[in-house]
């Protein structure tokens, strides 16, 4: 492994060792600092920006976002390395948004690949395509948000428009990668049969025919807001109950698309 991409350094806030929830097998999450989007309902809020902050959490001041290395990283992945082997799993790169910080994760993915291990993201691809193509290379699955059909929605909700992310996700599935699409399932954002069988419709076009896979809205990032003296958009709303998914699970695989909840 040349040294200068073991060097390489990146921003992230966190490492969360035996995930089943975020790629095939038991997997090792590296969080990344900095997104793109706003989501109203986003569960980890100190993954926003890019910059170092302060959080009071779970009863203590915590650091959020730290410097490391890639060879650093490699070193926390490899220790699981037996786990990867038995299960299929690997690494997967969450955030924040791991495609605004380049150089350092490609090259983090570029290391586990020449220590044999699989290699996954959680992105909403809100890059360049340019950029985009870099990580594709050096990735064995994808697996991709989309959040709503319409447009001005969208932006109300996140930020940001969703004409880049529509047409990036036709080009990553055109790609052949072993795409997975996901869904958060919001209230008052995209939680009726409507505007899931509308998503629905847009992942069975996709080439390759992705899977769908429909995330319950949750509290669990709620006081982290508070934490970070923010508002939190969706105070005291409660989570998605089974009873609300199920609809939106047969409108899905009405059109078509192999579904599931959770995943």
């Amino acid at each position: 492994m040349e040294h200068d991409i073991l060097s390489t350094t990146g921003r992230i806030f966190d490492i969360q060792r035996y995930s089943i929830h975020d790629g095939p097998g038991i997997r090792t999450i590296v969080f990344l600092k900095g997104c793109a989007l706003r989501c109203r309902w986003c569960c980890n809020p100190e993954s926003q920006r890019f910059e170092v902050e302060n959080m009071f959490f779970a009863g203590k001041d915590e650091t959020m976002g730290y410097d490391v290395t890639v060879g650093e990283v490699l070193q926390s992945v490899m220790k699981d390395m037996f786990f990867y082997r038995r299960s299929g799993g690997g690494l997967t790169l969450s955030g924040g948004e791991a495609m605004l910080q380049p150089d350092f994760a490609v090259d983090l993915l570029k290391a586990c690949h020449a220590e044999g291990i699989n290699t996954c993201i959680e992105t909403t691809a809100i890059a360049k395509w340019e950029v985009i193509e870099r990580f594709l290379e050096n990735l064995d699955f994808v697996y991709m948000d989309i959040k709503h059909m319409n447009n001005e929605k969208h932006r109300e909700f996140t930020g940001q428009p969703n004409t880049k992310i529509i047409e990036h996700a036709i080009r990553i599935a055109a790609s052949g990668a072993k795409l997975t699409m996901r869904t958060p399932v919001i209230p008052g954002f995209n939680d009726t049969v409507e505007e899931i069988s509308d998503i629905a419709k847009f992942v069975k076009m996709l080439p390759g025919s992705p899977h769908l896979h429909l995330l319950p809205y949750h509290r669990l990032g709620e006081d982290k807001y508070k934490g970070l003296n923010r508002d939190y958009f969706y105070a005291g709303v409660p989570p998605m109950d089974m009873k609300h998914m199920q609809p939106l699970l047969k409108a899905a695989q009405r059109e078509g698309v192999e579904c599931q909840i959770g995943g």
